[in-house]
């Protein structure tokens, strides 16, 4: 039976995604409907108005799973069951029929690199080397030569993403066990065949319940080159990057085509599935999103995103430099055209606010998100919207350590400081790039805790909610949210914005982001400055109707400070 969207469009329409809108919601975070302070599935469902009317097709959730919480729901103990922190299955079933009654889909975080160490899965393996699920997980005995436990004795020189060594002993069975993120984060082992007929039965187990896709976390992580050899190190330095040995790893596809053979190819109605991946290359993502080899519709990469990144990595700050921003666009822009498929990001639950990371959020704050919105979204993809961006969400202004929540920042903090850093240094990194930044709770109104709960929230709420809030914005002319609607419609109605080719500009100022989209006779052209000072672009303004502005005032040959154009000729 097929569903209708509020727009009107048929959901079974082929390739559905190539227009969609995606927004992605951090449970956590979005709205608390019992007065505990942590956002919950009821929450979801008393907003979803707040959805449909900013236009967006697709809501991906981040994990709601039953867990410890080690990771905020990233390390997952039953797949099958709702955390009751967000709680139970029937809300989920509610939630989801309220959803699809307003023409939404659904998409789930699919975990699956690792679990939590208190799933069954885990708690069996651990039991002991005879164990039937022993090799369901990456089980090692120290490095020859070395005492199991003491430093240096860990089967391979891999660091974990959260900092320290990937590897965990465990003193029960004399053995080590891999997580390539937390120690409460122990990683599968693809290599068994149980283990992914597991995974896919999950999978099997939630579309049946009326899931529509799937977002899946660290999907190019799941390969592992088996022998799990030591890495490339610097002198002197204990811990090496793997990545060499797990990213894109060998049999990375080849997992892939058997999940859609297995979990996909029969469904009646087409499943949206998601790859994050973490440091992939075009070359990877180009064989995982092209419709003929069957593995996903679009992945996740990360580089336009790391371009502030110093040698040092995320902690290490720099300038982001308008012309490597244009640079990277371009190069996914062509890499993926007529094959694979762009997924168009700023934000989400692991980066800071792109207003506060990549614009102004001070002088020229709904300038430069409302600019920094187009830039992207006219791009040929699908964009994600991550829950407050379209409000030009900022970054929290973290005052003290104790503020922190994140896994991630915590262990950063405390490494630095063993590292000799100083602690106004150390607590600069993570203020300024800590995932925290993007958790703090949705800005709904102007009164106590900012409407998202009667009681006080798990993470601090951000003092600029008395005027930065959806109550403010929705239905309210210029504003940011009202902005975001007028893109998204645009996408929905114009084709060039989702067929047309990517032609980057040259010849720009300083500051400038030119280019233009093409689709037989239509044109849209994109101009934007992305800087604090008026300039002009450097390359001809074309000549056309003026489709969006997001200043006002005469038309000139210079550009204000953060003004974006968009010409159709």
């Amino acid at each position: 039976m097929t569903r209708t969207v509020a727009a009107g469009r048929a959901l079974q329409a082929p390739a559905w995604w190539r227009d969609a809108v995606v927004y992605q919601i951090y449970p956590r975070s979005f709205a608390d409907s019992d007065g505990d302070g942590i956002g919950d599935l009821q929450g979801i469902i008393a907003h979803l108005d707040h959805l449909v009317t900013l236009g967006v097709d697709v809501v991906w959730l981040s994990p709601i799973y039953a867990s410890p919480q080690a990771d905020n729901g990233y390390d997952i103990s039953d797949y099958r069951a709702i955390d009751p922190v967000f709680g139970s299955l029937d809300d989920f079933d509610e939630l989801v029929e309220a959803m699809h009654a307003r023409g939404l889909r659904l998409v789930m975080d699919l975990v699956v690199n690792h679990t939590s160490d208190e799933h069954p899965w885990f708690v069996e393996s651990a039991s002991g080397p005879d164990s039937a699920k022993r090799d369901w997980y990456w089980w090692r005995p120290a490095r020859p030569g070395t005492q199991p436990g003491s430093p240096g004795a860990e089967p391979n020189n891999w660091g974990a993403v959260f900092s320290g060594p990937a590897w965990t002993f465990d003193p029960a069975s004399g053995e080590y066990y891999l997580h390539l993120f937390a120690g409460k984060q122990p990683d599968l082992n693809w290599e068994n065949p149980a283990v992914r007929h597991a995974i896919h039965d999950i999978m099997r187990w939630w579309l049946d319940r009326g899931v529509d896709g799937f977002r899946m976390d660290v999907i190019n992580y799941i390969s592992k080159v088996p022998e799990l050899p030591d890495a490339p190190s610097r002198p002197g330095e204990m811990l090496a990057d793997g990545q060499a040995f797990y990213n894109c790893g060998p049999r990375l596809h080849e997992y892939l085509q058997e999940m859609h053979r297995e979990v996909f190819a029969d469904r009646p109605e087409h499943v949206l599935t998601i790859g994050e991946m973490p440091g992939v290359d075009l070359a990877n993502a180009l064989l995982a999103t092209d419709p003929a080899r069957r593995e996903l519709d679009m992945v996740f990469q990360f580089e336009h995103v790391s371009l502030d990144h110093g040698t040092g990595g995320k902690w290490q700050r720099r300038r982001l430099e308008p012309d490597d921003l244009a640079a990277t666009f371009e190069r996914w822009q062509h890499g993926l055209a007529g094959r694979g498929w762009n997924s168009l990001y700023w934000n989400n639950h692991d980066q800071p606010r792109v207003v506060s990371r990549f614009g102004n959020d001070g002088q020229y704050w709904r300038e430069s998100a409302t600019a920094l919105a187009a830039v992207l979204h006219l791009q040929q993809g699908t964009p994600f919207i991550y829950q407050g961006e379209e409000l030009g969400m900022t970054n929290l202004p973290f005052r003290e350590v104790g503020q922190l929540r994140d896994i991630e920042s915590v262990n950063h903090y405390a490494t630095a400081l063993a590292a000799g850093v100083d602690e106004a240094t150390a607590f600069e990194q993570v203020r300024w790039a800590g995932r925290d930044n993007a958790r703090t709770p949705f800005q709904w109104d102007a009164g106590p805790r900012a409407g998202f709960s009667t009681g006080r929230p798990w993470i601090d709420v951000n003092p600029n909610h008395g005027w930065l809030n959806a109550a403010a914005q929705v239905g309210v002319g210029g504003s940011v949210f009202e902005f975001y609607r007028q893109l998204i419609a645009l996408r929905h109605s114009d084709p060039v914005i989702v067929d047309g080719d990517f032609e980057r500009l040259p010849g720009t100022a300083p500051g400038v982001l030119a280019y233009r989209r093409v689709l037989g006779d239509q044109q849209l052209t994109v101009i934007a400055n992305l800087s604090d000072s008026p300039c002009r672009p450097g390359t001809d303004i074309p000549q056309g109707s003026l489709l969006l502005r997001n200043v006002t005032g005469l038309l000139t040959d210079t550009l204000a400070p953060w003004e974006l154009r968009v010409f159709r000729s």
